[in-house]
Protein backbone atom coordinates (compact mmCIF):
# COMPACT_ATOMS: atom_id res chain seq x y z
CA UNK A 1 0.00 0.00 0.00
CA UNK A 2 1.52 2.96 -0.97
CA UNK A 3 1.60 5.93 1.83
CA UNK A 4 1.49 9.56 1.10
CA UNK A 5 2.45 12.03 3.81
CA UNK A 6 2.50 16.27 3.40
CA UNK A 7 4.84 17.33 6.19
CA UNK A 8 5.26 21.24 6.45
CA UNK A 9 8.20 22.41 8.27
CA UNK A 10 7.75 26.11 8.94
CA UNK A 11 10.73 28.03 8.99
CA UNK A 12 11.37 31.71 10.81
CA UNK A 13 13.27 32.52 7.98
CA UNK A 14 13.06 33.85 4.46
CA UNK A 15 12.89 32.05 1.15
CA UNK A 16 16.39 33.35 0.07
CA UNK A 17 17.86 32.77 3.34
CA UNK A 18 16.39 28.92 4.02
CA UNK A 19 18.38 28.38 0.65
CA UNK A 20 21.74 29.12 1.84
CA UNK A 21 20.76 28.14 5.51
CA UNK A 22 19.62 24.92 4.26
CA UNK A 23 22.32 23.89 1.87
CA UNK A 24 25.07 25.08 4.91
CA UNK A 25 23.19 22.59 6.73
CA UNK A 26 23.08 19.30 4.80
CA UNK A 27 27.15 19.85 3.96
CA UNK A 28 27.73 19.93 7.58
CA UNK A 29 25.50 17.11 8.30
CA UNK A 30 27.12 15.10 6.02
CA UNK A 31 30.28 16.24 7.94
CA UNK A 32 29.46 14.69 10.97
CA UNK A 33 27.96 11.96 9.96
CA UNK A 34 30.51 10.12 7.53
CA UNK A 35 33.78 8.46 9.00
CA UNK A 36 35.94 5.86 7.82
CA UNK A 37 33.64 3.22 7.12
CA UNK A 38 29.94 4.83 7.22
CA UNK A 39 28.59 8.11 5.49
CA UNK A 40 27.78 9.54 2.44
CA UNK A 41 29.76 9.46 -1.11
CA UNK A 42 28.69 12.18 -3.24
CA UNK A 43 29.16 10.50 -6.84
CA UNK A 44 27.90 13.53 -8.79
CA UNK A 45 27.28 16.93 -7.97
CA UNK A 46 26.50 19.39 -11.20
CA UNK A 47 24.18 21.50 -12.80
CA UNK A 48 21.14 20.48 -15.22
CA UNK A 49 18.56 21.60 -16.61
CA UNK A 50 15.25 19.64 -17.95
CA UNK A 51 11.49 20.77 -18.72
CA UNK A 52 10.47 19.63 -15.32
CA UNK A 53 12.18 21.65 -12.84
CA UNK A 54 14.24 23.99 -15.21
CA UNK A 55 17.36 24.72 -14.07
CA UNK A 56 19.53 23.39 -11.00
CA UNK A 57 21.79 21.55 -9.46
CA UNK A 58 21.73 18.01 -9.65
CA UNK A 59 23.12 15.51 -7.02
CA UNK A 60 23.79 11.60 -7.19
CA UNK A 61 24.82 9.89 -3.75
CA UNK A 62 24.98 6.75 -1.73
CA UNK A 63 24.41 6.33 1.91
CA UNK A 64 26.59 3.83 3.68
CA UNK A 65 24.40 4.06 6.78
CA UNK A 66 23.59 0.32 7.71
CA UNK A 67 25.03 0.10 11.68
CA UNK A 68 21.91 1.90 12.04
CA UNK A 69 19.59 0.10 10.41
CA UNK A 70 16.83 -1.07 12.65
CA UNK A 71 17.49 -5.05 13.66
CA UNK A 72 14.80 -6.87 12.23
CA UNK A 73 15.47 -4.83 9.01
CA UNK A 74 19.03 -6.28 8.76
CA UNK A 75 18.63 -9.82 10.00
CA UNK A 76 16.63 -10.51 6.63
CA UNK A 77 18.80 -8.50 4.42
CA UNK A 78 22.25 -8.84 3.45
CA UNK A 79 24.66 -5.85 4.05
CA UNK A 80 24.74 -4.22 0.68
CA UNK A 81 20.63 -4.11 0.57
CA UNK A 82 21.11 -1.33 3.23
CA UNK A 83 23.00 1.05 1.48
CA UNK A 84 21.14 3.23 -0.19
CA UNK A 85 21.50 5.24 -3.12
CA UNK A 86 19.82 8.66 -3.65
CA UNK A 87 18.99 11.34 -6.63
CA UNK A 88 17.89 15.14 -6.31
CA UNK A 89 17.20 17.72 -8.09
CA UNK A 90 17.02 21.25 -6.96
CA UNK A 91 16.13 23.88 -8.57
CA UNK A 92 15.08 26.08 -5.84
CA UNK A 93 12.37 26.44 -4.61
CA UNK A 94 10.63 23.45 -5.95
CA UNK A 95 12.92 20.60 -5.26
CA UNK A 96 12.60 16.37 -6.19
CA UNK A 97 14.80 16.30 -3.40
CA UNK A 98 15.34 12.52 -3.29
CA UNK A 99 14.68 9.30 -4.89
CA UNK A 100 15.82 6.75 -3.18
CA UNK A 101 16.62 3.10 -3.74
CA UNK A 102 18.36 0.07 -1.44
CA UNK A 103 21.05 -1.48 -3.69
CA UNK A 104 20.71 -5.04 -3.76
CA UNK A 105 21.49 -8.22 -4.92
CA UNK A 106 17.97 -9.49 -3.86
CA UNK A 107 15.25 -9.23 -6.37
CA UNK A 108 12.93 -8.36 -3.85
CA UNK A 109 14.01 -5.37 -2.56
CA UNK A 110 13.75 -3.85 -6.03
CA UNK A 111 10.62 -3.03 -5.82
CA UNK A 112 11.00 -0.83 -3.24
CA UNK A 113 10.42 3.17 -3.72
CA UNK A 114 10.69 6.40 -1.41
CA UNK A 115 10.59 9.81 -2.85
CA UNK A 116 10.35 13.12 -1.47
CA UNK A 117 9.22 16.17 -3.21
CA UNK A 118 9.55 19.37 -1.98
CA UNK A 119 8.19 23.09 -2.65
CA UNK A 120 9.42 26.14 -0.41
CA UNK A 121 6.49 28.64 -0.12
CA UNK A 122 6.46 32.21 1.85
CA UNK A 123 3.84 31.26 4.63
CA UNK A 124 3.60 29.82 7.73
CA UNK A 125 2.16 26.20 6.54
CA UNK A 126 -1.61 26.98 6.31
CA UNK A 127 -1.85 26.54 2.00
CA UNK A 128 -3.52 23.53 1.20
CA UNK A 129 -2.58 21.78 -1.89
CA UNK A 130 0.51 23.58 -3.19
CA UNK A 131 1.76 19.93 -5.11
CA UNK A 132 -1.61 20.25 -7.28
CA UNK A 133 -2.56 16.72 -6.06
CA UNK A 134 -5.46 15.34 -8.01
CA UNK A 135 -8.69 14.68 -5.95
CA UNK A 136 -8.19 11.23 -5.48
CA UNK A 137 -4.40 11.70 -3.82
CA UNK A 138 -5.88 14.31 -1.78
CA UNK A 139 -8.41 12.43 0.09
CA UNK A 140 -5.56 9.57 0.82
CA UNK A 141 -2.81 12.34 1.95
CA UNK A 142 -2.06 12.61 5.31
CA UNK A 143 -0.74 15.69 6.45
CA UNK A 144 2.06 16.75 9.66
CA UNK A 145 3.00 20.03 10.42
CA UNK A 146 6.50 19.69 11.70
CA UNK A 147 7.26 22.24 14.52
CA UNK A 148 11.11 22.84 15.08
CA UNK A 149 11.33 24.38 18.15
CA UNK A 150 9.31 20.76 19.93
CA UNK A 151 11.49 19.33 22.08
CA UNK A 152 10.02 15.49 21.75
CA UNK A 153 13.02 13.28 20.25
CA UNK A 154 12.30 9.41 19.26
CA UNK A 155 14.59 6.14 18.41
CA UNK A 156 15.17 7.50 14.86
CA UNK A 157 16.15 11.50 16.40
CA UNK A 158 19.02 9.37 18.49
CA UNK A 159 20.14 7.59 15.18
CA UNK A 160 20.00 10.73 12.96
CA UNK A 161 22.66 11.46 16.14
CA UNK A 162 24.21 15.20 17.81
CA UNK A 163 23.00 16.80 20.73
CA UNK A 164 19.53 18.21 21.39
CA UNK A 165 18.68 21.36 20.26
CA UNK A 166 16.42 23.20 22.58
CA UNK A 167 15.10 26.12 20.32
CA UNK A 168 12.36 27.47 23.06
CA UNK A 169 15.87 29.22 24.69
CA UNK A 170 17.63 29.73 22.02
CA UNK A 171 18.13 33.49 20.02
CA UNK A 172 20.31 34.23 17.18
CA UNK A 173 23.45 37.23 18.77
CA UNK A 174 23.58 38.12 14.43
CA UNK A 175 19.70 38.76 13.71
CA UNK A 176 17.81 38.55 17.33
CA UNK A 177 15.62 35.81 16.06
CA UNK A 178 15.05 33.02 18.66
CA UNK A 179 13.33 31.85 21.64
CA UNK A 180 10.73 29.94 19.44
CA UNK A 181 7.71 30.26 22.62
CA UNK A 182 4.32 27.71 21.31
CA UNK A 183 2.63 29.46 18.71
CA UNK A 184 5.53 31.37 17.20
CA UNK A 185 4.69 30.43 13.35
CA UNK A 186 1.40 33.51 13.75
CA UNK A 187 4.12 35.59 14.94
CA UNK A 188 7.18 34.83 13.21
CA UNK A 189 8.47 37.62 10.57
CA UNK A 190 9.97 36.58 8.32
CA UNK A 191 8.53 32.69 7.99
CA UNK A 192 8.55 30.46 5.59
CA UNK A 193 7.40 26.75 4.57
CA UNK A 194 9.55 23.44 3.23
CA UNK A 195 6.25 21.34 1.93
CA UNK A 196 7.52 17.60 1.50
CA UNK A 197 5.37 15.46 -0.01
CA UNK A 198 6.72 12.06 0.59
CA UNK A 199 5.60 9.15 -0.94
CA UNK A 200 6.43 5.41 0.14
CA UNK A 201 5.81 2.36 -1.28
CA UNK A 202 7.04 -1.12 -0.34
CA UNK A 203 4.95 -3.74 -1.85
CA UNK A 204 6.66 -6.94 0.32
CA UNK A 205 4.07 -9.09 2.41
CA UNK A 206 4.54 -9.77 5.73
CA UNK A 207 7.17 -6.87 6.56
CA UNK A 208 5.55 -3.50 3.68
CA UNK A 209 3.32 -1.72 6.03
CA UNK A 210 5.92 -1.80 8.49
CA UNK A 211 9.04 -0.74 6.58
CA UNK A 212 6.92 2.16 5.14
CA UNK A 213 5.98 2.99 8.46
CA UNK A 214 9.34 2.87 9.42
CA UNK A 215 10.97 4.86 6.79
CA UNK A 216 8.24 7.89 7.22
CA UNK A 217 9.14 7.78 10.99
CA UNK A 218 12.63 8.07 10.03
CA UNK A 219 11.80 10.91 7.37
CA UNK A 220 9.80 13.13 10.28
CA UNK A 221 12.85 12.80 12.15
CA UNK A 222 15.36 14.01 9.88
CA UNK A 223 13.09 16.88 8.76
CA UNK A 224 12.78 17.75 12.78
CA UNK A 225 16.54 17.49 13.16
CA UNK A 226 17.91 19.09 10.12
CA UNK A 227 15.55 22.14 10.68
CA UNK A 228 16.15 22.69 14.05
CA UNK A 229 20.05 22.49 13.51
CA UNK A 230 19.20 25.07 10.43
CA UNK A 231 17.80 27.49 12.54
CA UNK A 232 20.39 26.68 15.45
CA UNK A 233 23.31 27.14 13.23
CA UNK A 234 22.24 30.66 12.21
CA UNK A 235 25.08 32.77 13.16
CA UNK A 236 27.71 30.50 11.37
CA UNK A 237 26.05 30.64 7.72
CA UNK A 238 24.12 34.07 8.07
CA UNK A 239 25.92 36.43 5.78
CA UNK A 240 27.65 34.11 3.55
CA UNK A 241 26.15 33.99 -0.37
CA UNK A 242 24.89 31.10 -2.24
CA UNK A 243 28.40 31.03 -4.22
CA UNK A 244 30.27 30.73 -0.58
CA UNK A 245 28.15 28.21 0.44
CA UNK A 246 28.40 26.18 -3.09
CA UNK A 247 32.18 26.39 -2.74
CA UNK A 248 32.18 24.98 0.85
CA UNK A 249 30.14 22.25 -0.45
CA UNK A 250 32.22 20.79 -3.46
CA UNK A 251 35.13 21.02 -1.22
CA UNK A 252 33.13 19.25 1.50
CA UNK A 253 32.15 16.67 -1.33
CA UNK A 254 35.97 15.70 -1.92
CA UNK A 255 36.63 15.63 1.63
CA UNK A 256 34.15 13.10 2.26
CA UNK A 257 34.74 10.89 -0.39
CA UNK A 258 38.32 10.63 0.50
CA UNK A 259 37.41 9.71 4.36
CA UNK A 260 35.02 6.80 2.61
CA UNK A 261 37.52 5.21 0.39
CA UNK A 262 40.80 6.08 2.62
CA UNK A 263 39.34 3.12 4.45
CA UNK A 264 37.35 0.69 1.76
CA UNK A 265 39.56 -2.04 0.54
CA UNK A 266 39.40 -2.24 -3.13
CA UNK A 267 36.81 -3.97 -5.06
CA UNK A 268 37.06 -7.96 -6.79
CA UNK A 269 35.82 -8.39 -10.28
CA UNK A 270 33.51 -10.62 -7.61
CA UNK A 271 31.68 -7.45 -5.68
CA UNK A 272 28.23 -6.10 -6.81
CA UNK A 273 28.39 -3.21 -8.97
CA UNK A 274 25.67 -0.84 -8.52
CA UNK A 275 24.49 1.73 -11.73
CA UNK A 276 24.71 5.19 -11.79
CA UNK A 277 22.57 7.44 -13.28
CA UNK A 278 24.44 7.73 -16.40
CA UNK A 279 23.83 3.96 -16.95
CA UNK A 280 27.68 3.22 -16.29
CA UNK A 281 28.57 1.25 -13.52
CA UNK A 282 30.57 1.98 -10.09
CA UNK A 283 31.49 -0.18 -7.55
CA UNK A 284 29.71 0.24 -4.24
CA UNK A 285 30.63 -0.37 -0.46
CA UNK A 286 29.42 -3.88 0.82
CA UNK A 287 31.22 -4.22 3.90
CA UNK A 288 29.20 -5.63 6.74
CA UNK A 289 28.64 -2.77 9.32
CA UNK A 290 29.65 -3.62 12.93
CA UNK A 291 29.17 -1.83 16.10
CA UNK A 292 31.70 -1.92 19.39
CA UNK A 293 28.34 -3.44 21.21
CA UNK A 294 28.17 -6.54 18.97
CA UNK A 295 29.68 -9.52 19.83
CA UNK A 296 32.02 -11.07 17.51
CA UNK A 297 29.52 -14.19 17.70
CA UNK A 298 26.79 -12.19 16.86
CA UNK A 299 28.39 -10.45 14.22
CA UNK A 300 29.72 -13.86 12.74
CA UNK A 301 26.00 -15.23 12.47
CA UNK A 302 24.98 -12.03 10.70
CA UNK A 303 27.65 -12.14 8.21
CA UNK A 304 26.57 -15.89 7.32
CA UNK A 305 22.85 -15.67 7.58
CA UNK A 306 23.71 -12.69 4.92
CA UNK A 307 25.69 -15.15 2.59
CA UNK A 308 22.98 -17.46 3.22
CA UNK A 309 20.55 -14.54 1.77
CA UNK A 310 22.79 -13.36 -1.23
CA UNK A 311 23.33 -17.44 -2.40
CA UNK A 312 19.60 -18.00 -2.38
CA UNK A 313 18.43 -14.22 -3.93
CA UNK A 314 21.35 -15.32 -6.65
CA UNK A 315 19.91 -18.69 -7.12
CA UNK A 316 16.23 -17.36 -7.24
CA UNK A 317 15.06 -18.92 -4.22
CA UNK A 318 13.60 -15.57 -2.88
CA UNK A 319 10.72 -14.48 -4.53
CA UNK A 320 9.89 -10.75 -4.91
CA UNK A 321 6.54 -12.06 -2.83
CA UNK A 322 8.07 -14.66 -0.55
CA UNK A 323 10.53 -13.70 3.09
CA UNK A 324 13.01 -15.84 4.77
CA UNK A 325 9.77 -17.85 7.00
CA UNK A 326 11.95 -18.29 9.93
CA UNK A 327 12.05 -14.10 10.08
CA UNK A 328 8.48 -13.70 9.75
CA UNK A 329 8.10 -13.99 13.73
CA UNK A 330 10.80 -11.70 14.59
CA UNK A 331 9.67 -9.02 12.61
CA UNK A 332 6.24 -8.58 14.18
CA UNK A 333 7.83 -8.59 17.59
CA UNK A 334 10.34 -6.64 17.21
CA UNK A 335 9.81 -2.93 18.21
CA UNK A 336 11.92 -1.83 15.14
Amino acid sequence: MVQLTEFRVVMPLSLEEYRIAQMYMVTKMQEQQTSGTEGVEVLVNEPFENEEFGKGQYTSKIYHLQSKAPAWLTAIAPANSLIIEEEAWNAYPKCKTGEYRFTSTCPYFTRFKLTVETIHVADNGQSHNVHNLPNELLNSRKVEVIDIASNVRDYWSYVIGGPPVDLETFQSKKTGRGLLQPGWQSTANPVMTAYKLVTVDAPYWGFGYRLEQLLLGGERALFVESHKRCFAWIDDWYGLSFEDVRQMELRMDQALNEALHHQHAPQTAGNPLAPDVKGSTLSSSTGTATSDVIGTQEVDAREQQQLELQKNCAQNKIGGEKIVETNVQMMISSPF
